[in-house]
C-alpha cells in the first residue's frame, strides 16, 4: 500500500514541508510518482520519519542522523558504531550541561549583585555584559 505525502506526514507528526527537506537531504528515499505526479510512498517512511525526529530530540544532527541510517542498514559491527557515536553525543552534552551550568552561576551572581546595588548605581548586568572579563569565568 502507498500512502501519499500528507498523509506520512500526518502519521509522522511532522508537516508536509518537513517531508520534502527530509527528501532532498537524502534522508527518506524519492517516492514513486504517480502519472499525475503525486508522491506516493512506501509505510516504512513513516518509521523513517519517526526514527529521524526520534533521533533530533536525542541532539543528533541531520548529518549525524544520515550516518546512523546508514549504519542502520548495515549488520555486524553497526552497533559498535552507532555506540561510539552515541557516547560523543554523551560528552558533547555534558560538555554542553557544564556550559549552561557556568552561565547559570554568572546570571545568578549578576542577579545577586543587581538586588544589592543603590538606586544611584549603574546596573551590573548591563556593565558586566560589557566587561568580557567578567562573563568568562
Amino acid at each position: 500500500m502507498s500512502l501519499t505525502i500528507g498523509r506520512i506526514a500526518a502519521a509522522a507528526e511532522v508537516n508536509v514541508q518537513t517531508v520534502r527537506y527530509y527528501e532532498r537531504r537524502g534522508l527518506l528515499a524519492a517516492p514513486q510518482r504517480t502519472a499525475s505526479g503525486y508522491r506516493q510512498y512506501a509505510e516504512d517512511a513513516v518509521a523513517r520519519l519517526r526514527f529521524i525526529k526520534r533521533a533530533q530530540e536525542l541532539g543528533f544532527s541531520l548529518k549525524e542522523i544520515q550516518g546512523l541510517l546508514a549504519l542502520r542498514v548495515r549488520h555486524g559491527s553497526a552497533c559498535d558504531a552507532v555506540e561510539r557515536r552515541t557516547r560523543q553525543k554523551i560528552a558533547l552534552v555534558e560538555r554542553k550541561i557544564e556550559d549552561l551550568q557556568r552561565i547559570r552561576r554568572t546570571l545568578e551572581q549578576l542577579a545577586g549583585a543587581c538586588a544589592t546595588r543603590q538606586p544611584t548605581e549603574e546596573c551590573p548586568i548591563l556593565g558586566a555584559l560589557e566587561d568580557h572579563a567578567v562573563l568568562h569565568r
